[in-house]
């Protein structure tokens, strides 16, 4: 029987749990690693270690593979068409991916299909951000650098013009947008195949820390049935007009004033999916697979009324697997998925998912496991 060959551009814990839901189908997969020790290249068994940025090497790496698929966004969109050109299906494609990759482009054709999104331009300088500011009532104002940012890099919160220097030095655009008053933050993730099948999970709501997801619960609560539905229609709407394939997560601001406003796009398996690896009948990371091989997708309903899933960062206790005896005696329903990463300060080395029908128990759950990994507790 011949299985066909995924190659993943990126070696960081979102491949390696891709890599993981491909094991029970036999797909095979092949790594484009920055190293030998990130993450996915611990476990994958045929690793190319390579520069994604050098077309050549992409090159390289796709020959053998069936299709390729990404663990991030940061492949340079002309070097995509080129293996387009050499007839290599590419999912998301290019002319998709590039709206994930430049917000700038995002904002400009979500601008165009009315998806509502917060107040926002291209500026040239402090002076413009301070123009931009005044158009909207004052600061503080939202920079944003239009390509390479992730987990709160490449974002700033400035409060005056003189505040506003620092992202014009990384010689890229910078987006200026309005600081929306928000309530929380939303997610809606999103499946589509090459043929136009989409499969909806519920509405999450995802809990930030300094820019970096903390804890993320499904489904949203207190969020009405018709507003959740709302949230699943635009994301179908953005991942067919986008022409996605794969995962599509769709960052939502819910506004004061009770509307939703788009903040980013993601097209790869995305933090505030990961847990459906325990708590829905089919994970993104399985559908995403499904997707990019244009196979029929899974069940994405939850296989309980709450799940929970909550970060696990580096800190000052390195010995996680120690902590495995007392967080297992004391909640035998826990899901615990580590990334084979260095324990660093701040660093998503893991997480871990809780599931049942009392949202206070799952949540408290959830973040005594997590809390007592990093030893921020000890009891």
């Amino acid at each position: 029987m011949t299985f066909p060959v995924v190659g993943m551009v990126g070696g960081g814990q979102l491949a390696r749990m891709t890599h993981e839901a491909g094991i029970p189908l036999g797909i095979q997969f092949k790594l484009l690693s920055d190293t030998p020790q990130d993450s996915a290249a611990l476990v994958a068994g045929e690793v190319v270690v390579g520069d994604y940025r050098d077309l050549e090497t992409l090159r390289a790496f796709a020959r053998g593979c069936d299709v390729i698929t990404f663990d991030h966004e940061h492949v340079p969109t002309g070097h995509l068409r080129a293996l387009e050109a050499d007839g290599i299906p590419v999912r998301p494609g290019p002319d998709a991916l590039v709206h994930a990759q430049d917000k700038g482009v995002m904002r400009a054709r979500l601008d165009a299909l009315g998806i509502p999104c917060p107040r926002h331009r291209i500026v040239a300088d402090p002076a413009d951000v301070a123009a931009f500011a005044a158009e909207g009532g004052g600061f503080p104002v939202v920079l944003k650098t239009v390509r390479g940012g992730y987990d709160g890099k490449g974002v700033w919160v400035v409060r005056s013009a003189a505040e506003a220097a620092d992202p014009f030095r990384a010689g890229v655009p910078v987006l200026a947008e309005e600081k929306v008053d928000f309530v929380r933050e939303l997610a809606a993730n999103v499946v589509r195949s090459p043929h136009g099948q989409a499969v909806a999970y519920p509405v999450v709501e995802s809990v930030q820390v300094d820019g970096v997801c903390d804890t993320v619960v499904a489904p949203a609560p207190g969020l009405a049935p018709q507003a959740s539905a709302a949230a699943q229609e635009l994301a179908l709407h953005i991942a067919r007009e986008l022409d996605v394939t794969g995962h599509l997560a769709v960052e939502l601001f819910e506004t004061r004033d009770g509307r939703m406003l788009v903040n980013e796009l993601a097209m790869r398996p995305h933090n505030s999916g990961h847990w459906t690896q325990d708590g829905a009948v089919t994970s993104q990371f399985a559908n995403h697979l499904r997707a990019v091989l244009d196979l029929p997708l899974g069940d994405p309903r939850p296989r309980a009324p709450w799940t929970v899933m909550a970060n696990v960062l580096g800190g000052d206790y390195p010995d996680m697997y120690g902590a495995y005896l007392h967080c297992m005696a004391r909640d035998p329903q826990l899901k615990i998925h580590m990334y084979g990463k260095d324990v660093k300060p701040g660093r998503k080395v893991g997480h871990v998912t809780t599931y049942g029908p009392d949202l206070a128990d799952v949540r408290e759950r959830a973040r005594h496991a997590a809390d007592y990994l990093r030893g921020t507790i000890t009891e």
